[in-house]
């Protein structure tokens, strides 16, 4: 394939404006050509010079784009994706994949008969503090990891959030933001989850605000995740996806908005690397600070259709976090452990 790939974009809000930046400002052998669905679609459009489909099926029709970005609420992910593979559209999907375990294999069903990539968005693989902490983990430096805590805690409230956010069929924070750290623990552990217990708290419209979940994974590897958005503000200081993890040789600290802290058996904490801080008011969000992470994922996605392989986060992982984060809301559910 000689010339950019074309992409499209479904869904308009805050993380498509994300991607539109990623795509304009930064990304090799692609280009952003089309955007369909939300409401501010067309100002996005004008913005970043898309053309503005009213439907999506007319987007998908044709040469008018050769892949997709799917960033619509998580509860239309499945027709959306469905709707892509079925027109031979490549296709990266916002975490979480799919708001089922069914739904999730249905998508992999679609785009494995048709040849196409699906590549699922998470980009704290790609934070740098994370990305080195994996290599370190990989490296046996830590030895055995025997207990991982995972933390992923904010203020505000729901109110921080798209409003769709706060909607029953979206499932909750867990589903919506906590389901990083569930694919950063099967990441950093390169191992699966086999069961869950854990508790949840709703607000008055049912929907999961707080989770704590305990997870056993397949190599003996006990790991918690504490997340919500129910912290009074100012809330707790780097508390937003951070890491600690248990080895037999040694000691980490992931901050992946911050600093990666290393300890040896023995040792000294010693400071690895520091992120540079994310400037979260206007167009500092859309700087490298918070869009490198975004920019490596995408090129992985771009170089995947390229070279016909599957990208480095795929239809699998995507499902097994899916499986984590509703077995969690099962357990607390039934208040028994369930078996993943």
């Amino acid at each position: 394939m000689s010339e950019d790939l074309k992409i499209g974009l479904i869904g308009a809000g805050f993380i498509a404006e994300t991607h539109a930046v990623s795509f304009t400002r930064y990304l090799n052998n692609a280009r952003l050509v089309a955007v369909a669905g939300g409401s501010r679609a067309k100002r996005l459009a004008r913005k970043y010079n898309l053309t503005n489909f009213e439907n999506i099926a007319d987007m998908l029709e044709g040469d008018h784009v050769d892949a997709v970005i799917i960033t619509s609420p998580h509860h239309y992910h499945n027709d959306h994706g469905q709707l892509c593979g079925a027109a031979g559209k490549h296709v990266l999907m916002e975490k979480p994949m799919s708001t089922s375990v069914e739904s999730c294999n249905n998508l992999i069903e679609v785009f494995d008969q048709n040849n196409l990539r699906l590549m699922v968005a998470f980009t704290q693989r790609y934070r740098e503090s994370n990305f080195r902490a994996k290599q370190i983990i990989d490296s046996g430096k830590l030895g055995k990891i025997s207990m991982i805590s995972e933390w992923g805690l904010v203020s505000g409230g729901m109110a921080s959030y798209p409003a769709w956010q706060n909607t029953a069929e979206n499932l909750g924070t867990l589903f919506g933001y906590g389901i990083h750290n569930l694919d950063k623990l099967r990441w950093f552990l390169d191992c699966e989850a086999v069961s869950v217990s854990g508790q949840i708290q709703e607000n008055e419209k049912g929907v999961e605000v707080n989770s704590m979940g305990i997870f056993q994974f397949a190599n003996g590897t006990m790991a918690n995740l504490w997340t919500g958005v129910g912290l009074p503000k100012p809330g707790i200081e780097h508390a937003n996806y951070r890491s600690y993890v248990v080895g037999s040789e040694g000691l980490m600290d992931v901050d992946g908005y911050g600093a990666l802290r290393f300890c040896p058996q023995g040792g000294e904490w010693e400071t690895l690397f520091t992120q540079a801080p994310v400037d979260w008011r206007g167009d500092g969000a859309f700087q490298l600070s918070r869009m490198a992470s975004f920019n490596s994922q995408n090129q992985e996605f771009i170089e995947s259709i390229l070279e016909n392989r599957t990208p480095e986060i795929s239809g699998v992982d995507g499902t097994a976090s899916v499986k984590m984060a509703l077995g969690l809301y099962e357990a607390a559910r039934t208040k028994s452990v369930i078996q993943l």
